[in-house]
């Protein structure tokens, strides 16, 4: 049931949390399927309703960083630096786990992902279940495994049915999921890319960023596994396919009057004469990566409900800023 997120809202879904059950959050990335991360038992309850692989690892949300010490054993400087300059926000930070502390939830690791999400309504519910003894809670995208995040609770609804409680915490400000820092090798390395970008990260910590296939000898321990960071993730049901501007017209041109249950997602409509016709749905891309970010998913989402079985998508600008809708739209495709 998806209940508005006011404060009795807000009470019921943390006295659930206490009581072992799962609950749709709504925060700034995505929504997110919550569980008291400390209750091994309401961990896998997560997995079995996501399909989710029991082995890979979620995400930990705290109300602060006063939470951290429950279950990280320690917070390197430039980790601390950064929970300084991006908390609460789409940060999660990767840390040596606390022994015997939220084993499920790890995936069976010695480190643990760690978040403080920014959304109001993230925040109040974190702080009422803080107030009842559950210290963090485990929340990955309120979806099946590999397919398409949820950013509204209509959603996680779609997805998951009508038992669920879901505090319905509007349309997600963020629209893909946080940036992941590993902290556990001694270097800040990215293994996802998300809204807070590297440079970001650099200025905040005074670090080089090190890709996640730097080589491991240089960073003393393997990378651990995190959320996301499959080669195919983020999947709808129809085939991506990425295409430059141009091959999309070419293309498009080919095709002619046979194109059909087509879905386009690019920069530009194209031109009638470039063999756009109706069996072609197009959706426009924003031309920044902050809105095309925010959109990323519901156009998926959008284009799946309309029944197309191929969405083509113009690939954006190899930038900086870009690399966590690229990102996304890659494991898309993959």
């Amino acid at each position: 049931m998806i209940l508005r997120a006011n404060e009795a809202a807000i009470a019921q879904a943390a006295q659930a949390l206490f009581d072992g059950q799962l609950v749709g959050l709504p925060t700034e990335t995505v929504y997110g399927l919550a569980a008291n991360a400390s209750d091994d038992g309401a961990v896998a309850k997560i997995f079995v309703a996501k399909g989710r692989p029991a082995d890979h690892p979620l995400i930990v949300h705290v109300a602060s960083a006063a939470q951290v010490p429950v279950f990280a054993a320690q917070v390197p400087d430039f980790a601390q630096a950064l929970i300084n300059a991006f908390w609460p926000g789409p940060l999660t930070l990767i840390l040596p786990r606390q022994s015997g502390v939220a084993k499920a939830s790890a995936g069976g690791q010695d480190s643990i992902g760690l978040r403080c999400p920014s959304h109001p309504v993230a925040q109040q519910l974190l702080q009422a279940c803080a107030d009842l003894g559950v210290l963090g809670v485990s929340a990955p995208s309120a979806n099946r495994f590999g397919r398409v995040s949820p950013t509204s609770a209509a959603h996680v609804q779609s997805e998951l049915g009508p038992d669920l409680l879901i505090l319905d915490g509007g349309e997600c400000d963020v629209g893909i999921e946080s940036t992941i820092i590993d902290c556990t090798r001694g270097e800040p390395v990215l293994l996802r890319p998300g809204h807070i970008t590297r440079a970001q990260i650099e200025a905040a910590c005074g670090r080089t960023v090190l890709d996640k296939d730097a080589p491991q000898a240089a960073l003393g321990q393997p990378a651990p596994r995190a959320s996301g960071t499959l080669e195919s993730h983020y999947a709808p049901r129809a085939k991506v396919r990425l295409m430059s501007a141009a091959d999309i017209a070419s293309k498009l041109q080919a095709l002619g009057p046979h194109a059909n249950n087509l879905g386009l997602w690019s920069a530009k409509r194209p031109a009638t004469d470039e063999g756009f016709g109706s069996g072609v749905l197009w959706l426009e891309q924003a031309t920044t990566a902050e809105q095309a970010a925010h959109d990323l998913f519901s156009v998926l989402r959008d284009l799946d409900a309309r029944g197309v079985t191929q969405i083509w998508v113009q690939l954006p600008p190899d930038t900086p800023e870009w690399e966590g809708v690229r990102d996304r739209l890659q494991r898309a495709a993959a």
